[in-house]
């Protein structure tokens, strides 16, 4: 495979690429980043990209008013879908494909945040992203999104039925972090503390951090696994 472009989003500065970012180096891929919190301008076009990462952020799709670069950030995804480009979206990212691509977004009736298995689904099973019957991943997400059309559902979990969407072999969501390593889940346990606040499906900070480490082999075998397929 060619070294491709890789373009990706950045909505806060706890939330960066992650496992990602060694993955993609370690295949000859180049980097360049649009980081909305510091107010930086997103490409006009995919043209210069060959791969669109869009991570995740504390905000919600649709919080124009306090965000209005997420107007031009989603007519963007919009456009590298529609050239064919790989999309690749975590959590809010995911939550923004399926928004461009004529899904819905809301609130779930739970919110998940910490470290809870997320199961394979029948429907996804002759997908060349199928995943294993069950792995134990990091969630941080109030919001969820139905199925936009033309997608196949992937995975889900006991607190958020919609884990996972493919559209073809090129565009991927994950509603949970496969990328987080036990620093990244550090740094967002520590900035977003006051989500902590007692929940069906919420842990609390000390068992996150404390469980990271050992979780994080097994979500980034999966995460290099589906980088893989999206990077054919």
């Amino acid at each position: 495979m060619a070294p491709m472009k890789v373009h990706w989003f950045q909505h806060a500065p706890f939330e960066g690429l992650g496992a990602i970012e060694q993955w993609l180096l370690a295949h000859g891929h180049t980097l360049s980043c649009t980081r909305f919190y510091a107010n930086e301008v997103p490409p006009v076009n995919s043209h210069s990209f060959d791969w669109l990462i869009v991570m995740g952020g504390p905000m919600n799709i649709y919080e124009h008013d306090a965000y209005p670069w997420l107007s031009a950030e989603k007519h963007l995804i919009r456009e590298a879908i529609a050239a064919g480009r790989r999309v690749l979206g975590i959590c809010l990212g995911a939550q923004l494909i399926a928004d461009v691509l004529g899904g819905k977004v809301y609130r779930n009736g739970e919110r998940e945040i910490g470290w809870f298995p997320v199961r394979a689904v029948s429907a996804g099973a002759a997908s060349s992203f199928s995943f294993p019957g069950e792995t134990l991943v990091f969630h941080w997400h109030g919001d969820t999104f139905s199925l936009p059309p033309g997608s196949v559902w992937l995975a889900e979990s006991d607190g958020c039925a919609h884990q996972a969407f493919a559209v073809g072999k090129r565009v991927l969501g994950l509603q949970f972090h496969l990328e987080m390593t036990a620093g990244d889940v550090s740094a967002i346990a520590q900035a977003c503390a006051d989500e902590l606040t007692p929940g069906r499906y919420v842990q609390p900070a000390d068992t996150i951090i404390s469980q990271a480490r050992q979780n994080e082999p097994a979500a980034v075998k999966l995460l290099g696994r589906l980088l893989a397929v999206l990077e054919q």
